[in-house]
C-alpha cells in the first residue's frame, strides 16, 4: 500500500517537476510571467501609439479651424472694419472739440446728451432749410469724447459710433468699432454693425446690458477687448520667448482656455489655465505638473529604487505649487521666467520629500 502511494508522487513530481523541486518553480514562474510582460509591453505601445495619432489629428483640426476662422474674418470683416475706420476718422476730423473725460463726467446723463445731440441734428437735416437753425450755435458744433481708451461720437443718421482702441505694454494694439442706434430719443439703442471678434459675446452683452444701462454696456465691451488683447499678447510673447521650450500649445478663441507643455531636460511640466470670465487677464484655475525625466539628474537614486515590486512614488507627478501661485499673480511671460528660474530647485526638494527614507 505504501509502496503504491510513494510510486504515484514519484509520477506526479515527473510530471509537474515544479511541485518538488525549488529551482524549477521558480524557472516556471519566470517563464510563465514572461508573455505577460511581453503582453503589457505591446499594450503600452499600442497606447503610445493611439495616443500619437489622436494628438496628430486633434493638432490637424486646430489648424483647420484656425485657417476657417481667419478666412472667415479675412475679408467682409475687412471691409466693415475700413469703411467705419473712414468714416470715424471723417467725424473726429470734423470735429469742433475733443472732450477728455474722467471718472464721474462719464455717466448716464452725458450719454443722454450725446443721444439727444444725434436725434436732434438728424431731424434738422430732415427739415426743409432754415437759416435760423442753421445758424444756430449748438448746431455747428461736432463734438468727440475720449473716455479712457474708447472715443465717442456722433455719426451720420441716428447713430452713435464708439472705438475701442488696445494696447499691450504701453504699445497700441487693433481698434474696434461698435456702432449704437436707435430710432427715436425715447427707444432703446441696439447694436447696428461692429468689428468686434466673433467669439466674444456682443450679442449677448446687447441683450443683457443694452436697453438698461447703455454706458455700462459700452464699459463693459472696452473691458472685454482689452482684457482679449492681453491674453492673446501674453499668449504671443512666451511663444516668441520661449518657443523652443513650449511645445504642444493650445488654447481657445478668446485665449480664456490656455493649455502648454514646457519640455525641460528634467522633467516635462503640463500648463493648464482657465481664466474665470472674459474680462480676466490672471487665470483663476491653474494646474501645473512636472513629470520627472528618466534621464533627469534629480534624485536618481530614488528613481531606481523600488518597493514592494512597485516603484515609488516618484513616478507619480508632482504639483508645482510655486508656478501656480506665480501664475495666479503675475502676466504669463514673468511667470514663466519664474518658473523656469526655479524649476529645477523646486524638483529636488519635492522630490527629496517623496524619497523613501534609507
Amino acid at each position: 500500500m505504501d509502496s503504491d502511494i510513494e510510486e504515484s508522487l514519484k509520477k506526479r513530481q515527473r510530471k509537474t517537476p515544479f511541485l518538488g523541486d525549488p529551482s524549477s518553480r521558480k524557472q516556471f514562474e519566470q517563464f510563465a510571467a514572461r508573455p505577460y510582460v511581453m503582453g503589457e509591453v505591446n499594450f503600452m505601445q499600442e497606447e503610445d501609439i493611439r495616443l500619437e495619432a489622436t494628438r496628430a489629428r486633434f493638432s490637424n483640426v486646430l489648424k483647420r479651424h484656425g485657417e476657417l476662422t481667419e478666412r472667415l474674418s479675412r475679408d467682409s470683416d475687412k471691409m466693415i472694419f475700413d469703411r467705419l475706420q473712414k468714416e470715424f476718422e471723417a467725424a473726429r476730423a470734423s470735429q469742433t472739440e475733443e472732450i477728455c473725460l474722467d471718472g464721474e463726467e462719464w455717466n448716464d446723463g452725458l450719454l443722454a446728451t450725446i443721444r439727444e445731440r444725434v436725434h436732434m441734428e438728424a431731424d434738422r437735416k430732415a427739415m426743409p432749410v432754415d437759416s435760423n437753425i442753421v445758424s444756430a450755435p449748438h448746431f455747428q458744433e461736432r463734438i468727440t469724447y475720449k473716455v479712457g481708451s474708447k472715443v465717442i461720437c456722433c455719426l451720420e443718421g441716428t447713430r452713435i459710433g464708439i472705438q475701442y482702441e488696445t494696447s499691450f505694454a504701453e504699445e497700441p494694439r487693433e481698434l474696434y468699432h461698435c456702432v449704437l442706434e436707435s430710432k427715436s430719443f425715447l427707444e432703446k439703442m441696439t447694436v447696428l454693425e461692429h468689428t468686434i471678434p466673433f467669439f466674444l459675446p456682443i450679442r449677448e452683452a446687447e441683450n443683457d446690458l443694452l436697453s438698461s444701462n447703455a454706458m455700462k454696456f459700452i464699459d463693459y465691451i472696452g473691458e472685454l477687448l482689452q482684457a482679449y488683447v492681453d491674453r492673446r499678447e501674453q499668449v504671443r510673447l512666451i511663444k516668441e520667448l520661449y518657443g523652443n521650450q513650449i511645445k504642444e500649445l493650445y488654447h481657445s478663441l478668446p485665449y480664456h482656455m490656455v493649455e502648454f507643455v514646457l519640455d525641460d531636460s528634467d522633467c516635462k511640466v503640463t500648463v493648464s489655465l482657465r481664466y474665470a470670465d472674459l474680462v480676466s487677464v490672471l487665470p483663476t484655475r491653474i494646474r501645473v505638473l512636472a513629470w520627472l525625466s528618466k534621464k533627469s539628474g534629480i534624485n536618481a537614486t530614488t528613481m531606481n529604487r523600488k518597493e514592494n515590486g512597485v516603484l515609488g512614488s516618484h513616478q507619480n507627478p508632482a504639483r508645482l505649487s510655486y508656478a501656480e501661485d506665480a501664475l495666479r499673480t503675475m502676466s504669463l511671460p514673468e511667470a514663466y521666467a519664474e518658473i523656469v528660474l526655479n524649476l529645477r530647485q523646486a524638483l529636488q526638494q519635492i522630490f527629496q520629500q517623496r524619497s523613501p527614507t534609507m
